[in-house]
Parts: C-alpha cells; sequence; structure tokens
C-alpha cells in the first residue's frame, strides 16, 4: 500500500500555449546529417531559396548535431559547416557522435563504443584505416594517434566549440532531449545528448517545446511538447529542416 501511494508517478499531461518564435525572426532547425554532404549541401539551397522571401530582421540556421559517423563524407560536412550561408546567424549543437570522437581523442578506450556506431567511417574520412571488426588496443593506439594528426585545427576546434543547448522563443533546442522534470539549468549534460525513452514517451509541459533530432522516425513527430526531426538521413535520403516563423511550423525535405 505505501509503495503503491508513494511511487514517483510522471505528472499529467498539460496543456501547452501556443509556441512561438522571437518576433521578426525565422528559425530553420536541421535534423542529424550523419556524413551525407550530398543532402546537406541540397537541403541547404532550399533554405536559402526559402529565406529569400523572408525579409524580417534573423534568419537563424540551427544545426541539431551528428554531423559525423555512418555516412561517407564526414570530413567534408565539417568542411561544409564551417562555412556559413550568408545573411543567417548559425548555431551548431553536440550530438552524441561528436562527444563519442571527442571522448576517443582524449581516452582509447572509448573507441570499442565508437567504433560499434559508425566511428570507423569518420576515421575513414580523415585517412585512418580501421579494419571491420578490429578494436584490439593496438590498431586502436595508432588509429587515435593518426586521428590527432590527420584532424584539422579548425574542425577540433570546431567540435570542442559545440553548444548543448539553444532557445528561441518558447522552443528549446538539443540534441537528444532533456530529463522530464528536471529544470533545464540542473540537467546532466549527458541527457542532452544521450536520451531517449524517458523523454520520448513523456507527455508533461516541458516549459518549452523541445526540438531534437537523435531518434530516428519514418516522419517527424510532432507532440505538443516536442518535435523529433531525425529521418534517418543516412539511410533514408530524407534529411529534414524545420521552419519555424511566429506560431507557423512548416518542413524542408531532401
Amino acid at each position: 500500500m505505501l509503495k503503491r501511494l508513494f511511487a514517483r508517478r510522471e505528472p499529467a499531461p498539460v496543456a501547452i500555449r501556443e509556441a512561438r518564435t522571437p518576433p521578426d525572426s525565422r528559425i530553420y532547425a536541421i535534423g542529424d546529417i550523419h556524413g551525407r554532404l550530398d543532402l546537406l549541401q541540397a537541403l541547404r539551397q532550399h533554405i536559402q531559396h526559402d529565406a529569400a522571401s523572408f525579409h524580417g530582421a534573423r534568419k537563424v540556421l540551427i544545426y541539431l548535431g551528428d554531423y559525423v559517423d555512418r555516412g561517407q563524407q564526414n570530413r567534408e560536412v565539417i568542411d561544409l559547416l564551417l562555412q556559413p550561408l550568408a545573411g543567417f546567424e548559425e548555431i551548431h549543437l553536440r550530438g552524441n557522435h561528436e562527444q563519442a570522437l571527442l571522448d576517443f581523442l582524449d581516452e582509447l578506450s572509448a573507441g570499442i563504443a565508437w567504433m560499434q556506431f559508425g566511428g570507423a567511417m569518420t576515421l575513414r574520412s580523415y585517412g585512418v584505416a580501421m579494419p571491420p571488426g578490429d578494436v584490439s588496443g593496438g590498431r586502436l593506439a595508432q588509429a587515435q594517434a593518426f586521428l590527432r594528426r590527420n584532424l584539422p585545427p579548425a574542425h577540433l576546434a570546431f567540435l570542442r566549440g559545440l553548444s548543448l543547448s539553444h532557445v528561441e522563443g518558447d522552443y528549446l533546442f538539443v540534441h537528444a532531449g532533456i530529463r522530464p522534470g528536471v529544470p533545464m539549468a540542473e540537467q546532466d549534460p549527458t541527457d542532452l545528448i544521450w536520451i531517449r525513452d524517458e523523454f520520448l514517451a513523456s507527455t508533461v509541459d516541458h516549459g518549452k517545446v523541445v526540438v531534437h533530432g537523435h531518434s530516428i522516425s519514418t516522419e517527424v513527430e510532432m507532440r505538443d511538447n516536442r518535435i523529433g526531426i531525425d529521418t534517418g538521413a543516412y539511410f533514408s535520403g530524407r534529411l529534414t529542416c524545420l521552419v519555424l516563423e511566429g506560431a507557423g511550423r512548416r518542413l524542408l525535405q531532401t
């Protein structure tokens, strides 16, 4: 009886007021890219064309992370991200795959897990060969040394400088999500780039509508409290951009 009374329960769903962007602003948010340079190039062209009709004060382009791994052209994706679109404010968030790359640079053992979810493709794009399934200490140490040598300083600075979150009006942008019920100032950075089930299943009002990637869905997931825009670009060929202006929401996709 006491166990039932004091069991932790998620609060009941709360009606969320209409979310809006800051005045005179159009916000573009791009989901997980994963080395698909071709899709990123095409989507940026769509965004430029779409933005040509906007004459407000601010055009903001937010990338939600996971630029590397799994796809073929990881280095080239970062090269392109280092070339901002003219007339846009740009924000680049950190995904769990960028964190895995940074972890491997600092800690050899982190490479074992990284190789299991796409790290070998990123190594290859930087000219570092890693045979499939070979995560022996010697090969990992060699790959780590080569990556440290081959990673351009501008790329390393970009990766280390990625933000964990960004706010625009009534929207919060993160890579993976947030821990429900925890104030933003107290969120664990690991949750912001890794959380999945607890966040995806939550129906509570987070205070802002959370725009995120990380969890793949066939179609964009628009919920009262979150919008998920990872449409699996690296295998589906569909890279998604969410466009927010005032109370409006629409999509651009490859």
